[in-house]
């Protein structure tokens, strides 16, 4: 039999998309049944973060049958997320075609939502999803699968009151909420912060920001822009200030020459994918390590945004190791002894993950155990970075450092960048996305689960609904002739 690949959503629009995706899901009994035993005034599911994350993570909950799940987003609809804030790129640097939070969905995939709006044609044309257009496509999601996203609500601390969890909020009427779990589906810096280098300490804000940061580009115009750093989001701010007027940028690179080449590009597969987690820990740390060491390129079209400005500039072996103000400029001084003096700076330096500094967790954030609690990698693999990602359990959820200590972030799930070491990229980034929600939902609902297995097993002690009613058959005598032998 020959499949017909013809498309049937082409152009039609996207109100012939959503009928189709509403068929699709009726036809798998969707969203699931509703299992979890309620508890008056307690959520069954808190899920921090209301983008691309938090909605799969909500698709994957509702699917396995949990409803009764609240997700919270500190920002106003329609800015969950990096993608209309502080990312700055043209364009997604992942291939097109990747089915990113669609949940094996087709008809809820960027690809349909894009082909059903503006046709094949446009589709084979098109070579990367631009930035905002994967925001359109993000709202559409949380649109058409009615994902109910409470924003402007910050989750200020999470602490344990018996064997639920108290989230005190701001931003909302109500000063805090109880809940049985909660998931931080909360980004690149979901563990962690910025990370912000030594040497600006004591410099004054306006000589510097940091990538993550709100930047004024206008008030760039005829400055001279130092970046510290060649990663994505370093590229991505000095095309921004060079389109922004900048009258020059300089890229200061701490290394010797350009990376090109992203390793985890490949070795990604669905064995990779759903092998990592289970890799002993030399194994795992070792993976990891050598995609920090080696460090993933710009993206292509990011490095030419930057590099077709004639005043653009790439320094490579600058290190930076300070940074002191003199008349109005900033002075930045390298470890070759060379200086260099900038009207502003902008540190493309990334986050650091570092549970300490999450301000939800309080004190409590001591209690975590960390990778550089566990293992000593040799001298060759050392990495201070990597030692303070969070060591986690096979379900997405924090470990104690001491036994006993603190029990409670067993219902804390760590469902963003911060996991990575431990299960590998399935919960921040596009490709594995849908894979790392399906295996958190499935261990949360094992979890549920065993919690009300008296409750389950009551439910089946009672249940009395009869599959027959006695009208099915006609019972009779059984009339046998003959004798029956005696066995001897």
């Amino acid at each position: 039999m020959t499949l017909d690949t013809t498309p049937k959503i082409d152009g039609l629009g996207l109100p012939a998309l959503e009928a189709r995706l509403s068929e699709d899901l009726k036809f798998l009994c969707w969203p699931g049944k509703d299992w979890v035993p309620p508890r008056e005034g307690v959520s069954d599911m808190v899920i921090i973060g209301g983008g691309m994350c938090g909605m799969v993570a909500w698709m994957a909950l509702k699917t396995g049958g949990i409803h009764n799940i609240r997700v919270l987003d500190r920002s106003p609809e329609g800015l969950e997320g990096p993608w209309l804030t502080y990312a700055r790129m043209e364009t997604l640097r992942s291939p097109k075609e990747l089915t990113g939070p669609a949940y094996g969905h087709g008809a809820l995939s960027f690809q349909a939502w894009y082909r059903a709006q503006f046709g094949s044609d446009k589709w084979d044309a098109l070579d990367k999803i631009p930035r905002p257009m994967w925001m359109e496509y993000l709202q559409w999601y949380r649109r058409v699968l009615e994902i109910p996203i409470e924003n402007g609500v910050s989750v200020d601390r999470v602490v344990p009151e018996g064997e639920l969890l108290r989230l005190h909020l701001s931003g909302t009427t109500a000063t805090s909420i109880l809940t049985r779990k909660v998931v931080f589906a909360t980004g690149r810096d979901g563990t962690g912060e910025p990370n912000i280098p030594g040497f600006v300490q004591g410099l004054d804000r306006k000589f510097w920001a940091h990538s993550a940061d709100e930047i004024d580009f206008d008030a760039l115009k005829g400055k001279r822009i130092a970046v510290v750093g060649v990663g994505a989001s370093a590229v991505d701010n000095a095309a921004e200030a060079l389109e922004h007027g900048a009258a020059e940028v300089r890229h200061l690179i701490r290394r010797k020459e350009m990376p090109t080449i992203n390793k985890m590009m490949g070795i990604g597969s669905f064995g990779f994918t759903a092998g990592f987690a289970s890799l002993p820990d030399e194994w795992r740390w070792r993976f990891m390590q050598y995609s920090f060491a080696t460090q993933t390129p710009p993206p292509h079209g990011s490095t030419k945004r930057v590099s077709r400005h004639p005043n653009a500039h790439f320094h490579f072996g600058k290190a930076v190791e300070t940074a002191t103000e003199s008349d109005g400029a900033v002075i930045l001084g390298f470890a070759d002894g060379t200086k260099y003096e900038a009207d502003f700076m902008i540190l493309g330096t990334g986050f650091n993950i570092n549970p300490m500094s999450r301000t939800e967790f309080g004190e409590a954030a001591n209690d975590i155990l960390l990778w550089q609690d566990v293992y000593t990698p040799p001298a060759a693999e050392a990495s201070s970075d990597l030692g303070r990602f969070p060591y986690l359990n096979d379900d997405f959820t924090f470990r104690e450092k001491v036994p006993g200590q603190a029990p409670w972030l067993s219902n804390v799930y760590c469902f963003n960048y911060g996991a990575s070491a431990s299960l590998g990229k399935v919960s921040g980034d596009i490709p594995g996305i849908s894979e790392g929600a399906g295996w958190m939902a499935r261990a949360l609902a094992a979890k549920l689960y065993a919690e009300d297995i008296d409750k389950h097993w009551q439910a089946m002690l009672d249940y009395d609904k009869p599959e027959l009613d006695g009208s099915e058959w006609v019972p009779s005598e059984a009339a046998f002739a003959g004798k029956k032998e005696k066995v001897a």
